[in-house]
């Protein structure tokens, strides 16, 4: 009894794909040959419709890619060295203050830019908003 549910069911809604779109389409006439004829307007219409979304389409694309160009491209921006930049300049980067600017200064010399971390002169948090803008240059060994 379930299978031949299932087989109604199922032989119900494949029809039901099949006439539905046919009689949505009733609009267009048919002729001798059983073909529909769509009036010319309505097939000027749709062609328009189809012309304007695919503009529509190349827009939203080139839009995609000059936004990922634009999103590649990055400008170029000095980092700071910690051993020799100004207190003033250390201040400029993001998460720095006064305190934490004049601690690095006395600090100094580093080897290395996560020597900030390991003598404990800032937190996790200011060291990741400013561990791709600083730099730890060395001083040219004396000859």
């Amino acid at each position: 009894m379930k299978r031949l549910f299932v087989s109604f069911a199922a032989m119900v809604f494949v029809l039901c794909l099949v006439a539905v779109p046919r009689a949505a389409a009733g609009a267009g006439a048919e002729d001798s040959t059983g073909m529909k004829s769509t009036p010319p307007e309505e097939s000027m219409k749709h062609e328009a419709q189809e012309s304007k979304s695919e503009e529509k389409a190349e827009q939203k694309t080139e839009a995609a890619k000059t936004a990922h160009k634009a999103h590649a491209v990055q400008k170029a921006v000095p980092k700071v060295d910690i051993n020799s930049a100004s207190k003033e300049d250390l201040e400029k980067l993001p998460g720095i203050g006064e305190d934490t600017a004049e601690k690095i200064v006395q600090g100094r010399p580093y080897k290395t830019k996560g020597e900030l971390l390991t003598k404990k002169l800032v937190t996790r948090a200011q060291y990741t908003k400013i561990r791709y803008k600083v730099i730890a240059k060395q001083a040219a060994a004396a000859k």
